[in-house]
């Protein structure tokens, strides 16, 4: 029989899970109509036919060595990408790109391993755009195959921080991480070596000693701007604490898979992807009343911005309803700390979202712009990523579709032990056979069992209780919920923040009959 768990939020008793139909590692960017190549773009000089016979390409453009290429990095006034053999100068298709700046992490250098992240680039109206910027080849002489030798092509993730071996790898490149089982229930606060890691690109490198420096951007719907050092969100606003789970949509997708026998798209968490701390930070409503916005007009609901999107370095996008943002309980930060300690870099050092409650999706990492709106993020994460479909839609609307915000109630069990047998109970003489002979009754035998978990529901709301069943829902008992948020030894609560932002863990104990293991392997063995 099946062991089951299930969880009631302020009465409800409901378990569900939203998944995200579309690969979370593509990014689905629309490009517009490719604008005219300007003549103000750098030009070289055609080179003459090549003396090398095995070179066929166009002898009218010029060959450059990948050294030569390197010098038109992210700094220099016309920026060149390799794709293949060929060079380009991207100089004016910089302000036209979908991702923004980003493109610019390639400059200097071969545009194929961040192609390889961002899949929609391999489509041939991306192509026709890339060619119409065509300067020239690379010099055969830095050509294997036809191809720059792989020693010459920048590894995107080459500089990504070191993770703890106990992180339960799903992709290595970009790095997605599940939290050990057994890590999930063993504390409250998740340490920050073992909470999950969910990237969709590579991570930002930001030195230490500079990261007081480092600026974030408020820009408000009638685009005024002002700019923020981490020093000065540091000084000039009260700081504030908040207790809460960061958990990726797609958290237990393969128990989703494995249990309906059809496979979801993304990526194949188990229970993990979820994990509890301890945040610090500056309210993000501080923040935007400093920047000029009128906080009072947006919580009368006669404000015309409507959403507030986040920007993250590596060209992540998100955003959510102004309603979140500036609700004087709910919480939303600008966060610098983790359990007391400066952000990680996997988990967006020096700055970074934390909207409690939602998604983890809209908790932008490396943040760096903040943009006050009427509508929505227009990044591939918030418009074709991160929604809720029924296991039937195969054409979907993306558009009609709202963005995930507030988490829906999630269980799991993450720890199971098995103890001693139980001695059965015998009761005699309570029936005869055909023969009259003596017979007895006997109650099988019964293992103990232990159990351990989580509990979470976003928006604030509280879990009551979690509810254990070990005869597949046939009869159910009540998990015990350990007292986290208790305040100890005179010591104040370790929750902290307006709402229930922070998961509840739960333990149980038990005893498992024998038939239910017969009824497991089919009722052939006599033993466990």
């Amino acid at each position: 029989s099946q062991i089951a768990a299930a969880i009631v939020s302020l009465g409800l008793l409901s378990l569900a899970l939203c998944v995200s139909p579309s690969p979370p590692t593509t990014l689905d960017a629309h490009y517009a109509s490719s604008p005219p190549v300007s003549s103000s773009s750098f030009k070289p000089q055609p080179a003459p036919a090549p003396e090398n016979p095995s070179d066929n390409r166009d002898p009218d453009l010029p060959r450059f060595r990948i050294a030569e290429v390197r010098k038109h990095g992210a700094d220099s006034d016309h920026p060149w990408v390799i794709y293949g053999d060929k060079v380009y100068d991207i100089t004016d298709w910089i302000p036209a790109h979908p991702g923004g700046q980003v493109i610019l992490r390639a400059a200097g250098g071969s545009i194929d391993p961040y192609w390889n992240i961002f899949t929609i680039h391999k489509n041939q109206y991306v192509y026709d755009i890339l060619s119409q910027y065509l300067i020239g080849y690379v010099d055969q002489a830095d050509l294997v195959n036809g191809k720059p030798a792989q020693d010459q092509i920048e590894d995107p993730f080459e500089n990504d921080p070191e993770r703890h071996p106990s992180l339960i790898t799903r992709t290595a490149k970009p790095r997605n991480a599940e939290t050990p089982a057994e890590a999930l229930s063993a504390q409250f606060l998740t340490p920050n070596e073992l909470f999950y890691v969910r990237n969709h690109m590579w991570v930002p490198t930001i030195e230490d000693s500079k990261s007081d420096d480092y600026r974030l951007t408020v820009e408000l719907l009638d685009g005024t701007m002002k700019e923020y050092t981490l020093r000065e969100l540091k000084t000039r606003f009260p700081s504030r604490k908040v207790t809460a789970v960061l958990q990726c949509s797609g958290n237990r997708r393969k128990h989703m898979s494995d249990d309906s026998g059809r496979q979801t798209n993304g990526l194949p968490w188990t229970s993990g992807a979820i994990s509890n701390a301890s945040w610090e930070g500056v309210l993000l409503s501080d923040v935007l009343a400093d920047a000029g916005f009128d906080l009072s007009e947006a919580m009368s609901g006669s404000s015309e911005t409507q959403h507030v999107q986040f920007m993250g370095l590596e060209a992540y996008g998100a955003s959510i309803p102004i309603k979140k943002a500036i609700d004087p309980q709910g919480d939303v930060l600008l966060a610098y700390s983790m359990n007391d300690e400066p952000l990680p870099r996997d988990h967006g050092f020096p700055l970074r979202a934390i909207v409690p409650g939602h998604v983890a999706a809209r908790s932008v990492k490396w943040l760096n712009h903040i943009t006050l709106s009427d509508e929505e993020s227009t990044s591939q994460w918030q418009r074709k990523d991160y929604k809720c479909f029924g296991p039937n839609q195969t054409k979907v609307d993306w558009d009609a579709a709202p963005a995930i915000q507030e988490l829906p109630v999630q269980s799991a069990i993450t720890t199971l032990k098995l103890g001693k047998w139980l001695d059965s109970k015998i009761e005699p003489n309570v029936l005869k056979n055909d023969q009259d002979q003596a017979v007895t009754s006997q109650n099988p035998p019964q293992q103990e069992i232990s159990m351990s978990g989580y509990a979470f529901s976003g928006g604030g709301r509280s879990i009551i209780r979690v509810d254990v069943s070990l005869d597949g829902g046939g009869s159910w008992t009540q998990a015990y919920l350990l007292p986290d948020c208790v305040s100890k030894n005179g010591m104040p609560s370790p929750c902290q923040g307006h709402g229930a932002w922070s998961w509840k863990r739960w333990v149980f104990e038990g005893s498992v009959p024998l038939n239910a293991f017969k009824e497991k392997h089919g009722g052939r063995p006599d033993d466990p």
